[in-house]
C-alpha cells in the first residue's frame, strides 16, 4: 500500500514537472510570436518610410537619384518575404535603406563637426543646461577638435581644423554664409571668448574683446556682416541660484570685434541665436516673473540691431518646457527644426521636431512633425524632465533642405553619439561615430544665399522710444470686458538681480522675483488705444487699470524697446500674427504722451517709503503690536523683528550667509499684510490669466477696506499706494541695496559695462526724493452699530432650530423636483418655503448694516447644490474651470484641478452665469435666474440666528462645510523633501514661503479639501441645501447702490468661518470671472409669483 502510494506521488510530480515544462515552452512560444510579430510591424513601418523618402528623393532630384526605381523594386521585394523570411527580410532592409538613403544628393557635400570626448553620454558632453550658460561649464579639461569630414568617406578621412592643446573648450560653430570661414566659442583659464578662423584652419584669431570677468559665447554671423552673440556683460544672474550662475543676454558687435552693444535686456538666458531666411534673428529666451520657471522658454525674433523682439512659439505653454537650437528650414516656407527638451534632467537635449509657427504658436499647434525614427506621437506632457526617459535624443539639428536634416543622435544611454541622417518621413540613419567620442554640431559646408540685409533702426542719440497700442480690448488678454473698462495704463520696468545678489525672497516675502519699478501711468483713448514714449533698454511692462488705478490684467513678462524704435502692439497677449485694425486709432492721431509720474520719479517700489506712510496715518494706532491685532507699524518702531529661512540657503554668497544665517527679514507691517493679499507671487500658472484672476478686489485687505473698517476712510492716493502694491506682486523693497550690500562691486561693475556696451544709464539703485504725504497717526472713528433686530414669532425661524427634529412639514418634506439635462445631467431642485428673517448683523462690518426683518412672500425652487461643471458644459462645453495654481500636487503641474465633473463651476462671470440661466429657461420652458442676496441669505440662514446655519464661526465645520482649514493651510504636496523644512510648496526647486490663504485658515478642523469638493459631499442644512457657506462663493442678482458690481453672497474652500457667515456680502464687477465663485439657480414657484419685501 505504502509503494502504490508512493509510486503514485512519483507519477503525479511527473505530471506536474511535465505540464510546467509544456506550458513555459507554449509561453515561450508565444512570446517568440509576439516578438516576431513586433519585429515584422517594425519593418512595414521601415518599408513605407523608406518608400516615401525614395520616392520624394526621385522627384526631387531625377537624374541626380539614378536608382530610384531599382531601390523600389528591392524594397517590394522584400515586404513581400517578411513574413516568411522575417530575417532576412529585416537585414536586407537596414542595408537598402543605408543604401538609398545615403545616395540623397544632399550628401555629397563635407560636414563641419565637433568631435568631443565623452566621460559620460548626457552629463559629459560640455552642453550647458538649461538654467545655464557656457558660465557654468568648466573651463579647461577638454579633449575636442574641429573636423571636417567627407560624409561618404570613412571617418578617419576627416580633416582636423583646429585642437585646443591647453584643454580648452571648443564648439558653437557658426559657418559664414559664403562658407569660407567659421565663427566658434573657446575658453580658456580666463573666460570664455569668440574666435573665428578660415575653413582651411588659417587665420585663427580672438573677435570678442571683452575684460577677463565677461564671457561671451554663442555666436552667430548676420547678414550685414556684424555678429550677434551672448555675454555676461549684463552682470546678471540666474535669479533660482541666489546669483551663483551668471546670465547671458544677446550682444552684436562688428567683425572685428569693436562696435560691442546690447540687444537683449532679459531677466535670465537667451540662447541659440540663429538668423532666418528674411534676415531676422530667432533666439531662446527664457523668464519667469511670475510663471513657473520649469516651462517658460518660448522662441523669439528680432532685428539684428535689437528691435522688433516678439515672441513666435511657445509663449504661455506649459508644452513644450524648452526649444533649443532652432534653425530655419530653406526655402519660402514658415518653418523651422529644434529640439524639444525639458528643465532639470538631461542637458538641452530631446525631441527633433518641425515646427511651422504660421500654423500655431501655442503647445502642439504648429508642431509639424516629430522625428525619431521610432514613429513617436507628439504628445504634449507637463512634465519637468519632459524628455528624460524618451529614446533616441538629438541635438544640434541643421536642415539639407526643408525634409531632409542633419543632426547627433544618441540611440540610447550605452551608446555614442553619432551624425545621422534624418527626414521628414521618419527616417534617421546613423552616418558615423566613434566609441568613446561624441559627433555634435554636423554643419555641411554648403554656400547660402545671403538673407536681406536689414537696415539699423536705431538712433543712438535717443533715450527713448515710443510704444503704439492699437486696442487694448483686442486679444484674448481682456476677454469679456467691456470696452471703457480700462481707462489707463500703468508702465513699469523691472531691476534684475546681481551676481551673488539674486532670487525669490531677496525683494519680497514669497515674490517677486526682482526689483518693480514704477515708471508711470498713460491714459487710453475711449477705442482702447494709445501712444506714448517709453524709456529705452528697459525691460517694460504694461498693466492695464481700471477707474479705481486697479490692473485688470497682469503682464507676467516684459518687452524691450530700442532708442528711437516704435514698438506696435495690436492689443492685450495677441497671437503673433494678428495685425491693428485698418482704421486709424484715436491715439494715432495724437503725438505721443509722456508718462504721467506716478507721486514722482520713476524709482523702485519700497514697501516702507510708499506704503508703511498710508499704515502710520490709518492703521498703526490700533495695530501697534499691543495685541494680538496684526502689528502695523513702522520697522523702527518694533525692537523684535521676525526673520524668515531661505530656501537653499547654502547657495548665497558666503559673506551674506555668515550675515544673516540664511534668514531674511522684511518690516513688521510687511510681514503682517503679505498673508492678506492675493497675488502671482514667486511663480504662478504659466497660461494667460482670465481677466480679473489677480484684481486688488480679490485680496482680502481690500475686501476689508472697502467695507469701511473700523471708520476707516482712504484718500484716493491712500487706495492708489494700496492697489499698485498688490500689482505689482507685493515687493518689500525697492532695489538690491535696500535687500542687502550687493557683493563685490557688482553695482558700480554692472553700471561700467552699461555704458561701454549701450545699456540704460539710468541707475535703478538710486532712491530720487518722491512726494510722501507723511500724516500724523489718526484714532479710528467707527460708526456705531445700529440695534439688533428679531422676529417676534417665525414658524420657519422656531421648527428649524428645534432640537427635537420635529419640524414643520414645509421643511421636514420639502417639495423637490429634478431638471434633465440630458446625458444623466440633472439639477436637483428644492421648494423654498415662504417666510420671514432678520437679513444682515450688527457684529461685523458695516456693509452687513443695517439688520432687518425680510419677508419673502412667495415660495421659490433653489438648487440644492452649486451648479457644476458639467453641467455648466451643457451650455458652454469649452468652458474650463481650470487649476488653482497656488496649490500644486507636484512641482511640475498646473495646479489642483477645479474643473473635474462634480466640481462646481468656477471663473464664470455674473454675465456667464446669467447666460445659464437663460439657456435653461429655453431648455426648460421654466423662468430661472439668478437668487437675489434676500432669497440666498434666507435660504442660507434656513431659520436659523446663528453666524453659520450650523452653529457660530468657532463651531467645528469640518462635517457641514469645505472652509479655508488645515488640509487648505498645509498644501497638498506630499513625499518631497527641500529646504527648508517648514516649506510645503514648491515649483521645481524654488520654495514658495508664503502659501496663499494659509496664515488666514482655520486650520483646528480639517474638511479633507484642499480646493473645491464634488457638490453634495457635506451635510445640507435644514433646507436641504448643500454647501451654502463653502466650497465656492455665489453669485447673486443683487447690484450694489453705488457701482456695477454684482453682490456675492457665502464662503468657498479659500475663507475662514468668519468670512463665510450667512451676512457676509463682497463685490466684484459683472464681468469678473473668479476663482472661488459659482453660482446656484432659482426659479419661481408654479404660479410663478416671486418677490420679497424689507418690513
Amino acid at each position: 500500500m505504502k509503494l502504490r502510494l508512493i509510486l503514485l506521488g512519483c507519477w503525479l510530480g511527473c505530471f506536474t514537472i511535465a505540464l510546467t515544462i509544456t506550458t513555459s515552452a507554449d509561453a515561450l512560444a508565444a512570446g517568440s510570436y509576439a516578438s516576431q510579430g513586433r519585429r515584422i510591424n517594425r519593418s512595414v513601418a521601415a518599408c513605407e518610410k523608406l518608400r516615401l523618402a525614395v520616392t520624394d528623393l526621385s522627384l526631387q532630384f531625377g537624374e541626380r537619384y539614378p536608382d530610384a526605381e531599382s531601390y523600389l523594386a528591392r524594397l517590394h521585394s522584400i515586404e513581400a518575404r517578411l513574413a516568411s523570411e522575417p530575417r532576412q527580410a529585416a537585414d536586407e532592409l537596414e542595408s537598402l535603406r543605408r543604401e538609398a538613403l545615403m545616395a540623397n544628393p544632399l550628401l555629397d557635400c563635407r560636414v563641419i563637426v565637433v568631435k568631443r570626448r565623452a566621460n559620460h553620454p548626457i552629463k559629459g558632453i560640455a552642453i550647458p543646461a538649461p538654467h545655464e550658460t557656457n558660465s557654468g561649464l568648466p573651463r579647461e579639461g577638454y579633449d575636442n577638435e574641429v573636423l571636417v569630414v567627407d560624409l561618404k568617406a570613412p571617418i578617419e578621412n576627416a580633416t582636423r581644423l583646429l585642437k585646443p592643446e591647453d584643454g580648452g573648450y571648443v564648439g558653437e560653430l557658426d559657418l559664414h554664409f559664403d562658407a569660407d570661414r567659421i565663427l566658434l566659442t573657446r575658453s580658456d583659464r580666463e573666460s570664455w571668448k569668440l574666435w573665428e578662423m578660415d575653413l582651411d584652419g588659417s587665420h585663427l584669431h580672438q573677435v570678442s574683446q571683452t575684460p577677463p570677468d565677461v564671457d561671451c559665447f554663442d555666436g552667430c554671423y548676420v547678414p550685414d556682416g556684424g555678429i550677434v552673440f551672448a555675454s555676461t556683460a549684463s552682470y546678471q544672474s540666474v535669479p533660482c541660484w541666489h546669483g551663483k550662475m551668471p546670465t547671458g543676454n544677446l550682444y552684436r558687435m562688428n567683425p572685428d570685434g569693436t562696435g560691442m552693444r546690447q540687444l537683449c535686456f532679459d531677466q535670465d538666458v537667451d540662447a541659440h541665436p540663429v538668423v532666418l531666411n528674411d534676415g531676422q534673428v530667432m533666439f531662446s529666451r527664457w523668464d519667469y516673473t511670475g510663471v513657473n520657471h520649469i516651462f517658460q522658454r518660448e522662441l523669439m525674433v528680432m532685428n539684428p540691431d535689437g528691435t522688433g523682439q516678439r515672441a513666435v512659439y511657445g509663449s504661455n505653454s506649459y508644452f513644450p518646457n524648452s526649444l533649443f537650437f532652432p534653425r530655419p528650414l530653406p526655402g519660402p516656407a514658415n518653418r523651422l527644426v529644434s529640439i524639444l527638451s525639458g528643465y532639470h534632467g538631461v542637458p538641452r537635449m530631446g525631441w527633433l521636431v518641425m515646427l511651422d509657427p504660421s500654423r500655431g504658436w501655442y503647445g502642439a499647434d504648429g508642431m509639424v512633425h516629430r522625428i525619431s525614427g521610432t514613429g513617436a506621437a507628439i504628445t504634449p506632457v507637463v512634465k519637468d524632465n519632459a524628455v528624460d526617459q524618451d529614446w533616441p535624443k538629438f541635438l544640434h539639428p541643421y536642415p539639407l533642405s526643408d525634409k531632409y536634416f542633419l543632426v547627433s543622435m544618441l540611440e540610447n544611454a550605452q551608446s555614442n553619439w553619432t551624425v545621422c541622417v534624418a527626414d521628414v518621413f521618419d527616417n534617421v540613419l546613423p552616418i558615423f561615430g566613434q566609441s568613446g567620442y561624441a559627433m555634435l554640431e554636423p554643419i555641411p559646408v554648403v554656400r547660402q544665399p545671403t538673407p536681406p540685409v536689414i537696415p539699423d533702426q536705431t538712433l543712438a542719440s535717443k533715450e527713448n522710444a515710443t510704444v503704439y497700442l492699437n486696442d487694448i480690448y483686442s486679444g484674448p488678454g481682456l476677454k469679456g470686458v467691456p470696452r471703457g473698462t480700462v481707462k489707463a495704463l500703468r508702465v513699469l520696468s523691472y531691476h534684475f538681480g546681481y551676481r551673488e545678489l539674486a532670487g525669490s525672497d531677496k525683494i519680497g516675502y514669497g515674490g517677486p522675483w526682482d526689483g518693480m519699478q514704477i515708471e508711470g501711468t498713460v491714459p487710453v483713448e475711449q477705442d482702447g488705444s494709445a501712444v506714448f514714449e517709453v524709456p529705452a533698454r528697459t525691460p517694460l511692462a504694461i498693466q492695464p487699470l481700471d477707474e479705481e488705478g486697479k490692473a485688470v490684467q497682469l503682464m507676467r513678462s516684459w518687452f524691450t524697446a530700442m532708442p528711437g524704435e516704435v514698438v506696435s502692439c495690436v492689443g492685450c497677449h495677441e497671437t503673433p500674427t494678428e495685425v491693428p485694425r485698418v482704421e486709424l486709432s484715436l491715439a494715432a492721431a495724437k503725438p505721443p504722451r509722456a508718462i504721467d509720474p506716478w507721486y514722482g520719479p520713476p524709482r523702485g517700489f519700497d514697501f516702507a517709503r510708499e506704503v508703511q506712510p498710508v499704515l502710520d496715518h490709518h492703521c498703526a494706532a490700533c495695530h501697534d503690536g499691543s495685541n494680538a491685532m496684526p502689528d502695523l507699524r513702522a520697522e523702527t518702531e518694533v525692537a523684535v523683528r521676525q526673520s524668515w529661512p531661505i530656501g537653499y540657503a547654502g547657495r548665497l554668497d558666503q559673506q551674506m550667509m555668515r550675515d544673516t544665517g540664511g534668514r531674511m527679514t522684511y518690516t513688521p507691517a510687511y510681514d503682517a499684510l503679505i498673508h492678506y493679499i492675493r497675488r502671482v507671487g514667486v511663480e504662478d500658472a504659466v497660461g494667460m490669466h482670465r481677466p480679473g484672476e489677480y484684481h486688488a478686489d480679490t485680496s482680502p485687505l481690500v475686501q476689508l477696506l472697502r467695507k469701511g473698517h473700523q471708520g476707516v476712510e482712504l484718500s484716493a492716493e491712500d487706495w492708489d499706494r494700496i492697489v499698485t502694491w498688490i500689482d505689482l506682486n507685493g515687493p518689500c523693497h525697492g532695489t538690491w541695496g535696500d535687500v542687502y550690500p550687493i557683493p563685490n562691486d557688482g553695482h558700480q561693475r554692472r553700471m561700467t559695462l552699461r555704458r561701454m556696451y549701450g545699456g540704460a544709464l539710468r541707475d535703478p539703485e538710486v532712491i530720487p526724493a518722491a512726494r510722501v504725504d507723511r500724516r500724523a497717526a489718526a484714532r479710528p472713528n467707527p460708526p456705531d452699530p445700529p440695534p439688533r433686530v428679531t422676529l417676534e414669532d417665525d414658524t420657519l425661524h422656531r421648527n428649524a432650530t428645534r432640537s427635537t427634529g420635529a419640524l414643520d412639514p414645509a421643511i421636514r418634506n420639502p417639495a423637490t423636483r429634478t431638471i434633465d439635462l440630458g446625458d444623466g445631467v440633472t439639477i436637483n431642485l428644492v421648494q423654498i418655503p415662504a417666510g420671514r428673517f432678520v437679513m444682515g448683523s450688527v457684529e461685523a462690518e458695516p456693509d452687513e448694516w443695517p439688520p432687518s426683518v425680510v419677508e419673502v412672500t412667495e415660495p421659490f425652487w433653489m438648487a440644492t447644490t452649486e451648479i457644476t461643471n458639467e453641467q455648466f458644459a451643457r451650455f458652454d462645453p469649452g468652458h474650463d474651470s481650470g487649476f488653482y495654481a497656488r496649490r500644486l500636487p507636484r512641482p511640475d503641474c498646473e495646479g489642483t484641478p477645479l474643473s473635474e465633473p462634480k466640481q462646481p463651476v468656477v471663473r464664470v462671470s455674473w454675465e456667464q452665469a446669467n447666460r445659464f440661466c437663460e439657456f435653461l429657461s429655453k431648455t426648460t420652458g421654466q423662468n430661472f435666474q439668478l437668487p437675489t442676496e434676500q432669497q440666498w441669505e434666507y435660504a442660507c440662514r434656513a431659520g436659523t440666528e446663528t453666524p453659520l446655519w450650523f452653529g457660530d464661526t468657532e463651531s467645528d465645520f469640518s462635517l457641514f462645510e469645505n472652509l479655508a482649514d488645515a488640509t487648505f493651510s498645509r498644501g497638498v504636496m506630499q513625499a518631497l523633501k527641500v529646504h527648508p523644512d517648514d516649506v510645503t510648496q514648491w515649483s521645481g526647486g524654488v520654495p514658495h514661503l508664503v502659501l496663499e490663504g494659509a496664515r488666514l485658515a482655520e486650520d483646528r478642523f480639517n474638511d479633507g479639501y484642499s480646493v473645491t469638493a464634488p457638490v453634495d459631499q457635506f451635510k445640507p442644512n435644514p433646507l436641504g441645501l448643500a454647501d451654502m457657506h463653502g466650497n465656492v462663493a455665489e453669485w447673486t442678482q443683487t447690484q450694489s447702490p453705488d457701482s456695477d458690481r454684482r453682490v456675492v453672497r457665502g464662503g468657498s474652500f479659500f475663507d475662514p468661518p468668519h468670512q463665510a457667515r450667512s451676512a457676509v456680502r463682497r463685490q466684484y464687477h459683472p464681468w469678473q470671472p473668479l476663482f472661488n465663485v459659482g453660482f446656484r439657480v432659482v426659479s419661481a414657484a408654479e404660479d410663478g409669483r416671486r418677490h420679497s419685501k424689507k418690513d
